[in-house]
Formats: C-alpha cells, structure tokens, sequence
C-alpha cells in the first residue's frame, strides 16, 4: 500500500484542525475518505500518548472544568435494548483548563455519570505538583468525584448559573440569558473572586468551531467512539502545543512551561505517524 507523504498528512490533518468534515477534506485533497480516518485515527493515538508524556508535574494554580455533549452512531432516544449504551449515544468530553495560562491539562470522554467524573478528577490530580483551586458548575457528580481524586488537598468551588426563563420562538436556537450567579465554596477555602466556568466555557466553543463532530444542528457526528477519541486527541494537541494563543502571543504549552518552543504542524504530524 502506497503512503502518503509527510506533505500530503500535514495538509490533512491542518485541514481536520480548521474544522472540515472528512468528506470535504476528500473533496479538497482528492484523498478517499477511509484513508483521512485512518489517519485521524492514527495522530489521535499518537497525539494522546505525546501529551500523557508531556503533561506531568505541572503547577497550575486555577483550573475550571466542564463537560461538552457529542454522540456517537445515534442520538440518545435512538439507543436500544442491544446497543452498547458505553459505546454509543450520548458522550460528554469533560475538560480541565488552566484559567492564567489556557493550557487543558487533562480530557476524558465519557458519559455524563459518577464513575467517568471520578476517572477524570483522579487524572486531573495525578498531573499537579501542588494544591490548586478548582472550579466547577453544578454537577452533582463533581463534588464526590473531587473528594475521592483531591481529598482535602483542593480549594473547589462551584458557580452556579440561573437563566431567564425564554418562550420558544424565532430566536430558540439562542442560549438563554444568565439572570444571575452563584458561587459557592465546596471545599477548602478557595478565592470566590476566582470561582468561575467562564473561561472553559469560551473553551467549549473553539471545540465546537475545531471539530465537526462537535458542530450542533447538523448531520455531522462520530460513527464510533474511537473517531471522536481520536479527533479529540488530535484537537487538544494542536490547541496545546501548535496553536498560539491570541492573547498570550505564544501557544499554552508554552505559557505553562510545558514546551521552550512553538511546534509546527509538521513536527506534530510527523512525532506522531509513523
């Protein structure tokens, strides 16, 4: 089997970074579409293990988490008896992101339950060096699953959103207006000046924009759970090490001092293919 030279991968993976579906990236390229999945699935393994390396010891003091909904083969009300129900459906990416530095330390999809908050906390907390104030919203999942990762090493604090209330209509596509916010000290004695999901939530949207499975109202969406690990993968690689940040004026793994340099979108695809 011929394969595609270090070029030709670069351009299609910059391609799935920008947010283009696999069967437009096969429009551009000329490239059959099994062959960009096969190679997404392939830099999304080598771009998890590349940052399970890279992300350790890391001295982050303010992280907020949240968790974004995909699905994977069906809609939730589509799932039947003989589903694999951990396989397909609904599936939420719960996000950690530094708030000084913007650097996602740690990302795991999963449902929206105990067990998969509990796995993502115990994978937040095995990758800092010191105590950290952690914010959250108001899942009730968190609270246990950051006792059993943290214990009482973490200042955590939860903000709670209530929104205006909204007659369906012409604009029910909007989000709803946040009428107020309540921030509430969980554990610890966390800052309540910095108690707050905003920051992640910005974060929600540059996945959405980054990746088209993520895209809401369309037709796009992940045929197996390994294609979404694998665009996630990929996603918050680039996010972490290739993309500078506008506001930081060098990407977040350099503001963290996980990496000295800016990586290329060359380096990336080529570290992580063989």
């Amino acid at each position: 089997m011929n394969r595609l030279s270090l070029e030709r991968r670069t351009q299609i993976v910059s391609a799935l970074v920008e947010g283009n579906s696999i069967r437009s990236i096969e429009r551009m390229t000329g490239v059959h579409r099994d062959t960009i999945m096969r190679l997404l699935v392939e830099v999304g393994a080598g771009c998890a293990k590349l940052q399970d390396e890279l992300m350790r010891d890391l001295s982050c003091q303010r992280l907020q988490c949240d968790e974004i909904w995909a699905y994977v083969a069906k809609k939730q009300k589509q799932v039947t008896k003989d589903d694999d129900k951990s396989r397909v459906g609904d599936q939420w990416t719960f996000v950690a992101m530094d708030a000084d530095t913007k650097l996602v330390p740690s990302f795991l999809i999963g449902k929206r339950d105990l067990p998969t908050a509990t796995k993502f906390m115990n994978d937040v907390a095995s990758r800092l060096s010191n105590r950290v104030q952690l914010s959250t919203d108001a899942l009730g999942a968190y609270v246990d699953a950051v006792e059993q990762a943290f214990g009482c090493e973490v200042d955590y604090g939860q903000a709670v959103k209530f929104y205006d209330a909204e007659p369906a209509g012409a604009g029910r596509y909007s989000p709803p207006s946040v009428a107020r916010v309540e921030r509430n000290s969980i554990a610890g004695a966390p800052d309540r000046a910095h108690i707050s999901t905003s920051l992640i939530e910005r974060q929600n949207l540059t996945m959405r924009m980054s990746m088209r499975r993520f895209t809401r109202l369309t037709n796009a969406f992940s045929k197996k759970l390994e294609n979404l690990q694998a665009a996630v993968d990929l996603h918050f690689a680039h996010y972490n090490l290739v993309r500078t940040h506008k506001t930081l004026r060098v990407t977040p793994a350099m503001a963290s001092g996980v990496e000295s340099r800016l990586w290329s979108m060359h380096e990336l695809v080529e570290a992580t293919t063989e």
